[in-house]
């Protein structure tokens, strides 16, 4: 059996890559999906599309509607979810995600340091799992795996 997984959030860091990284070194049958990583062309996606936006908020709603298909389709097409909350970024896009997650009825596993716990209190009172850490999600979906 291989899973899909959508790894949900804020696309300034490398963290997507640590959990790949992660899931390889523990042999975990993980295929990933997720939102579009290079900033630029997410930003700049309906312009690339529908042509030039007559101004920075037809602009951003355009990009809005393409990037939410990709997200809406992607997610759906996965068997879980793993939105990440960090401290250093705000969390707009983890905190959507998340919510489509659980609007489609996808298993979601939210990773966020524990002084979130109240701002994100009602999230992770909808989620299958809250933890702390990378390791920690990847922990919980091994244990799908596990026989013993």
């Amino acid at each position: 059996m291989e899973l899909t997984v959508y790894l949900a959030g804020q696309i300034h860091d490398n963290w997507r890559e640590e959990v790949k990284n992660k899931a390889k070194e523990r042999n975990l049958p993980l295929n990933f999906v997720g939102p579009m990583e290079n900033h630029s062309r997410s930003d700049e996606i309906g312009e690339e599309i529908l042509g030039e936006q007559p101004d920075a908020i037809y602009k951003d709603d355009r990009a809005s509607d393409f990037n939410n298909l990709r997200t809406q389709v992607l997610m759906g097409k996965s068997d879980i979810v793993i939105a990440l909350f960090g401290e250093k970024y705000k969390q707009w896009n983890s905190a959507m995600d998340a919510s489509t997650a659980i609007s489609l009825n996808k298993p979601l596993i939210i990773v966020r340091p524990k002084d979130l716990h109240h701002p994100l209190k009602e999230l992770s009172n909808k989620a299958n799992v809250t933890v702390e850490k990378v390791d920690q999600a990847l922990q919980a979906i091994e244990y799908i795996f596990d026989t013993e």
